[in-house]
């Protein structure tokens, strides 16, 4: 209970800070230059969060399936091994594909 009010100020503090930085930050500076918060580049981030939290998931997944298929059936352990190995570079391949893209909506703004 004390975990998950302590999560819910820090929320709200989270909030306020995002609420309030784009005017504090467009009070000086030097001319021709603006700095603001930008919607896509905390999507791109909160994105690229979810991504590397999903493929740790479905990594953890491959190789404790992978581990028990070895256990129950020894003789087949090399060809799961392979598959295993065929199956997480195809989610890495899809993970890097999904981190680039959140990374080229977060630099959008900038050229």
């Amino acid at each position: 209970m004390k975990a998950m009010k302590l999560l819910c100020v820090v929320g709200v503090a989270l909030l306020v800070l995002l609420a309030t930085a784009a005017p504090l930050f467009a009070q000086g500076g030097t001319p021709g230059t603006t700095y603001a918060l930008s919607g896509a580049a905390f999507g791109a981030g909160v994105g690229a969060g979810i991504i590397l939290l999903g493929a740790g998931y479905g990594f953890g997944r491959i190789g404790a399936a992978a581990l028990e298929s070895m256990a129950r059936q020894p003789e087949v352990a090399g060809r799961v091994g392979t598959s295993m190995i065929v199956i997480a570079a195809l989610l890495e391949g899809a993970t890097f594909f999904a981190l680039v893209i959140c990374l080229l909506v977060s630099l959008k703004g900038t050229f």
